[in-house]
């Protein structure tokens, strides 16, 4: 698998050895445990790696007392817990940790934020610094590949995602990795989680919601379509989001009478991953839903680079009940800047409705002559 430098690792390197823990988080394989190690690689002889899943391990750190802990880890000064929500009350473990031994620093990695956040959370308040890791970033491949080189991988980001082990695989290899990633969420992780038990469902679900990218969603729609309660669509769109499968941009509403307020839309963290679910791997001059890969693409390419360069923006997209449409706005500085994504060379024009409402809002079409000035550094 190629290595390629991750641009959180540099962050993360920043908040090191400041009494915190520091916690990164994000899907499964996205590449967390290979830059935890990347980082103890400069710490050859004071750091030690340790992976939580193994049975020994979690009976070594399940116990809350100081003196054991040390005597299990030794006097190392970087510790890695690798998925330590799987260490039970993992938070209540860290907080002595990190109060007992500030000396030392500890990263903590999980796999879902709905384990690590419910394990971790409230101990830690004030006490841990958190990171997300995404999968591979245009910008990554270009720091690797210049710029030329992102737009030769385009069209395999669009097709087969970024996932370290997928992202430069060639076809056939990135297809059957793919479907096994995608059978992994799916029947090992999502179905772990207490009271998840019809995967034929979680999976239809998924179907649905991956036809749908870039179109609001209905859980009353969904619900009927799938013969389950609305109440229950929802549960599983949570878990699915908190999983690093999707996530959600809610509409934009300031209280003007046209605006659609209580609606949602839904992208995929990986395109890959949604490719996988609804099993089209085509090329794109061969789909239909080339517009919807586009957008998708182009907003968490976004949220990625927000996140990695500290420009934390609200998100959400904006329509009127007489279709008028933005697909991105972003909240930022008290300013609201809207975007509007075409594949290609395609034109748009800006909703005057929202010029109008909002008077210091801009806009801007993203397209295939401009896409790295929205998403590049």
């Amino acid at each position: 698998m190629k290595l390629i430098k991750r641009i959180a690792q540099k962050n993360i390197e920043k908040e090191l050895f400041k009494g915190r823990v520091v916690v990164i988080y994000g899907a499964r394989q996205v590449g967390k445990t290979t830059l935890a190690k990347e980082i103890l690689t400069k710490y050859p002889d004071d750091g030690v790696y340790i992976n939580c899943e193994q049975y020994e391990v979690r009976q070594g750190l399940s116990v809350r007392s100081a003196e054991r802990i040390k005597a299990f880890i030794g006097n190392k000064k970087l510790v890695i817990l690798d998925e330590a929500q799987q260490i039970p009350e993992i938070g209540l473990i860290l907080k002595l940790m990190v109060d007992t031994y500030p000396e030392m620093q500890v990263i903590a990695t999980g796999s879902s934020s709905f384990d690590l956040m419910n394990s971790v959370g409230e101990p830690l308040v004030g006490r841990a610094s958190w990171f997300t890791l995404y999968p591979i970033s245009l910008e990554e491949v270009e720091q690797d590949k210049t710029l030329f080189g992102v737009e030769a991988h385009l069209e395999h980001m669009m097709r087969f995602g970024s996932y370290p082990a997928i992202c430069f695989e060639p076809e056939e290899g990135a297809m059957r990795k793919l479907d096994a990633l995608a059978s992994g969420y799916l029947y090992k992780d999502i179905l772990a989680f207490e009271g998840i038990q019809k995967s034929g469902i979680l999976v239809k679900l998924t179907q649905l919601l991956a036809l749908q990218v870039g179109n609001e969603v209905s859980l009353s729609e969904l619900a009927t379509v799938l013969g389950i309660s609305r109440q229950s669509v929802s549960k599983y769109i949570d878990i699915l989001e908190k999983s690093f499968i999707i996530f959600r941009l809610r509409a934009l509403s300031r209280n003007l009478r046209k605006e659609i307020a209580k609606s949602e839309k839904v992208y995929f963290y990986d395109l890959g991953i949604r490719n996988a679910v609804i099993r089209n791997y085509n090329p794109l001059a061969m789909r239909n839903d080339v517009g919807a890969l586009w957008e998708n693409l182009m907003i968490v390419e976004r949220m990625k680079r927000n996140s990695y360069h500290g420009h934390f923006a609200n998100i959400y997209f904006w329509r009127t009940y007489d279709q008028k449409e933005i697909d991105l706005i972003e909240e930022y500085g008290g300013r609201l800047q809207g975007y509007e994504f075409k594949w290609g060379n395609a034109t748009a024009r800006v909703p005057k409705l929202f010029i109008e409402t909002y008077k210091d809002a801009t806009w801007q079409l993203v397209n295939r002559n401009n896409y790295w000035d929205f998403i590049g550094k």
